[in-house]
């Protein structure tokens, strides 16, 4: 081989293309999963924040049971499905799974509750402790609290961590 002789590298995948594959899989492991549970719905897959979004919708209410109380079931399910796309791929995934709309609608709560929050740390001056939230819930204050200009820290164990909001 000479110095002129290229040698040909496979291109990696681009991150979008790699997070479509985890959400394809993903798809194929919820779809089975509704066919076993006879459940009715749709899959969705998008990307967003640099991870693959998976939603199953329905236009029947026949799929509480996979959100469960507080989203309990539906946070079991999203690490199985994460689970299911690792052993496939071989990477560990980030992928966020939403089922009937549950997390948009959280999504929404968390951030009006932060709004609130802010508000008080804007007014006061000093900081505020939330009530304890799971990891998805916290990453939406913290980047509601992020784009209102203040600062914000995850405090205690699980699963009693919470966030605490203070001024910037």
């Amino acid at each position: 081989m000479t110095n002129n002789d290229a040698v040909e590298v496979p291109e990696a995948p681009s991150l979008t293309k790699r997070l479509e594959e985890e959400g394809e899989i993903a798809a194929d492991y919820l779809e089975e999963l509704l066919d076993i549970a006879d459940l009715d719905g749709d899959i969705d897959i998008d990307v967003e924040h640099d991870r693959a979004a998976v939603a199953i919708v329905s236009d029947t209410d026949g799929l509480d049971d996979l959100v469960g109380t507080d989203g309990e079931v539906l946070d079991a399910l999203q690490e199985l499905t994460r689970l299911a796309v690792q052993a496939r791929t071989g990477d560990r995934s980030r992928l966020m799974l939403d089922v009937a709309g549950f997390r948009a609608a959280r999504r929404s709560e968390l951030s009006e509750l932060a709004d609130k929050a802010i508000a008080r740390v804007k007014e006061s001056g000093s900081s505020v402790s939330m009530d304890p939230m799971n990891a998805f819930e916290r990453k939406v204050v913290h980047d509601v609290v992020t784009a209102a200009g203040l600062k914000s820290d995850s405090a205690g164990t699980d699963p009693d961590r919470y966030v605490v909001i203070s001024p910037s």
